[in-house]
């Protein structure tokens, strides 16, 4: 049983996870069970090349950044399980059980935070109801989002990135993904703000 499931080895999926990651000292995370499907086939970042990123250096190819996303992750913070290689399909349930079917298995969790893209191939069932065209992409390119208000779809579900309705850039993303953790980490803090620094002091 996961606390958290995060759909979405992108830009969004993996700050929420670092910023989730980074966390594991507060008392209201430690015992928390978190994971992430690592599965970026048609992560945006495939054919990406940085140059206007704030903190990335100039010249930074998108499918570069994914592989040392994940090796960031799984080296700072190895209590998150990455799980790569598996394409979610199905979304049953309600908070705080929703069931997650994948191509290969299945999941228990309480939370589910999707940052997976907002291609016109959206296909999770379960989430169809709330789909809706993207409100800052040009209509030509026919994207899409889910319905949400601050990030939250519904009790339990949380997205976040282009799929949220945000512009496609790098900096919005992260951002988006790291707003959704914490709003989790506030849940998770009986409601009581908070989120995670790191800091020389």
């Amino acid at each position: 049983m996961f606390d958290v499931l995060i759909l979405g080895g992108g830009v969004s999926g993996m700050s929420c996870s670092l910023v989730l990651g980074s966390a594991k000292n507060k008392s209201f995370v430690a015992n928390k069970k978190i994971g992430v499907f690592t599965h970026q086939k048609s992560s945006s970042l495939q054919d990406a090349l940085f140059n206007n990123a704030y903190g990335i250096p100039p010249g930074t190819l998108g499918a570069d950044l994914m592989k040392e996303s994940i090796t960031h992750l799984s080296e700072t913070y190895p209590h998150i399980v990455q799980i790569p290689n598996e394409k979610v399909l199905k979304i049953e349930g309600s908070y705080p059980e929703f069931t997650v079917t994948t191509n290969k298995t299945s999941y228990q969790t309480s939370i589910i935070a999707i940052g997976i893209g907002s291609a016109n191939t959206f296909a999770i069932e379960g989430l169809m109801e709330y789909l809706e065209p993207h409100q800052k992409s040009l209509p030509e390119k026919q994207r899409i989002q889910l319905k949400n208000n601050d990030h939250k779809v519904t009790d339990g579900i949380y997205v976040m990135g282009t799929l949220a309705g945000w512009r496609s850039q790098l900096a919005i993303a992260s951002g988006s993904g790291a707003a959704v953790a914490t709003d989790i980490l506030t849940l998770w803090n009986d409601g009581i703000q908070t989120h995670a620094h790191d800091s020389i002091r």
